[in-house]
């Protein structure tokens, strides 16, 4: 598993933005920053993928380079993720993509995920990065892959988000079968007894494009 914030660098700063009140306001950097932690998760994705030797001419002579053996495939988790996910295409520039259609149905004591959408690529054997910025009680995590199986078996999934709680690791952990990684910003406490990430940042899609009815 990797942590962003278990590290010093300027991606502390970009957390620490996505969670100000002061700075939630503005829409433009709080969707800015979400990108910015997708790079960031995209480049130290990228160090673990599978990479071939290529040669290549400079105007000067020829060299050898080592670059990745194959794209990604890129599911986004609609809609909160969609800045957090054009982190992540702007560094995979030629990955597939796919997306899910998620949100929660909040009844009796109970929450139900409901996938009102989904459309991806063939996924046998590809390496998938599924990107959500807020993996809560992990249930639209799981339910989303379990969904997105039907397009065939990864070879890995990299999940990846910006904000974690344990309870909704701990959750992916005794769900998933395939295997898997985890790429967090950070870590929070716990989730509140609405099932929001404490001390999170809010709701990650209003703050990112406005309230929803």
């Amino acid at each position: 598993m990797f942590v962003l914030t278990e590290f010093n660098s300027v991606g502390n700063q970009f957390i620490a933005e996505l969670r100000d009140v002061t700075i939630q306001g503005d829409r433009l950097r709080f969707r800015k920053n979400l990108e910015r932690v997708g790079e960031i998760l995209a480049y130290e994705i990228s160090k673990s993928l599978p990479f071939r030797v290529k040669d290549i001419q400079t105007p000067l002579a020829q060299t050898t380079v080592k670059i990745p053996a194959a794209n990604p495939v890129i599911v986004a988790v609609l809609r909160a993720s969609l800045p957090f996910y054009n982190g992540f295409l702007n560094f995979f520039d030629q990955a597939d993509s796919g997306f899910i259609g998620a949100f929660r149905e909040e009844g009796l004591g109970e929450i139900k995920i409901n996938l009102g959408y989904h459309a991806s690529p063939n996924l046998e054997g590809r390496i998938l990065i599924l990107a959500d910025p807020m993996l809560a009680t992990g249930k639209s995590f799981v339910r989303t892959i379990e969904t997105i199986l039907s397009h065939g078996t990864p070879e890995i999934i990299h999940i990846a988000a910006a904000i974690a709680s344990p309870e909704g690791i701990e959750y992916i952990q005794k769900h998933i079968q395939v295997p898997y990684k985890f790429w967090i910003g950070s870590i929070d406490l716990s989730l509140n007894e609405r099932s929001y990430i404490v001390p999170g940042l809010g709701d990650a899609g209003d703050l990112a494009f406005g309230e929803k009815l």
